[in-house]
């Protein structure tokens, strides 16, 4: 499925079971256009997936989309997440961007916020969607991974918490989806000098603070990283790094190379790939037996 037509497959999906959930037998609930937070002037926006039977309280998971993506990419995602026992949300935030007079918009860490944000609002309406605020995930592919793995690294000390939301409220999550995120930015990948504003030579300092490889440290939560041997987005290099960082400050650390893989968009890879619902199952769902 490409870039389109799961596009088209999205709408189609969230328009039908937004007004007949009994289509889909009551097996989850679909909330879209939700507003979750406003950063730097800008609304932003979730799409939501919950289970429609069971107690609960149920563990949440954070979609986060690549750079050039939107939140309705993930949206089967969400509804697969929903069937499984998840509340599920697909976020906006704000993209990093060149102005038409050259100027550089919504750099790093502004993109981080509507992130924690998030985290944030499903936290302070855990009663109403009957989630269990000490099991978040995070997932992201690309630019989302590498928000993901900040999300699941820093803490209030780091200074990247934004002002969105109810800040009484912990942004932490419990567990880190990583597909084919960077972990160390050093001015040679495309898209970083948008994302911080300048160069590596005009800011390093500024490029070390949006490396996840910064903020990791043994109080950090398990992390499954996936990455393609053949990615020439974001080199397999990165995933290298990131292993041995989290093997020497003893975090658990799944890494899979996919062989012949590329810097690919994971469409069906959720329904496929089971490893990544066992990872989430084990640290999310601690209470319950997996494969």
């Amino acid at each position: 499925m490409n870039r389109r037509q799961a596009l088209l497959m999205a709408i189609f999906l969230l328009l039908i079971s937004y007004v007949c959930p009994v289509a889909f037998g009551q097996e989850y609930v679909v909330e879209p256009d939700i507003r979750y937070g406003l950063v730097e002037g800008t609304e932003l926006l979730l799409d939501l997936a919950r289970p429609a039977k069971g107690n609960g309280p149920f563990p949440a998971l954070v979609f986060i989309h690549g750079l050039m993506g939107h939140r309705t990419y993930y949206y089967p995602q969400i509804i697969l997440a929903a069937k499984r026992g998840y509340v599920a949300v697909t976020i906006d935030y704000l993209t990093p961007l060149v102005t038409g007079d050259g100027k550089f918009k919504n750099t790093f860490p502004a993109v981080i916020a509507g992130d924690k944000c998030a985290v944030r609002w499903l936290r302070a309406n855990a009663t109403k969607y009957n989630i269990d605020t000490n099991h978040l995930g995070a997932i992201g592919w690309s630019a989302g991974g590498h928000q993901a793995l900040i999300l699941g690294f820093t803490d209030p000390s780091d200074g990247l918490e934004g002002n969105c939301g109810d800040l009484s409220y912990s942004s932490r999550v419990q567990a880190v989806v990583n597909i084919a995120g960077q972990a160390s930015l050093t001015g040679a990948a495309g898209g970083e000098k948008t994302l911080i504003g300048g160069t590596f030579d005009q800011m390093p300092e500024k490029y070390r603070q949006a490396s996840p490889l910064t903020y990791v440290s043994n109080d950090d939560p398990p992390v499954l990283t996936l990455h393609g041997d053949k990615d020439t987005t974001v080199p397999v290099e990165q995933a290298l790094l990131l292993d041995q960082k989290m093997k020497e400050v003893g975090v658990p650390h799944i890494l899979i190379i996919t062989k012949g893989g590329g810097h690919y968009a994971p469409s069906s890879f959720f329904e496929e790939y089971y490893p990544l619902w066992d990872f989430l199952d084990k640290y999310l769902k601690p209470n319950t037996e997996h494969r």
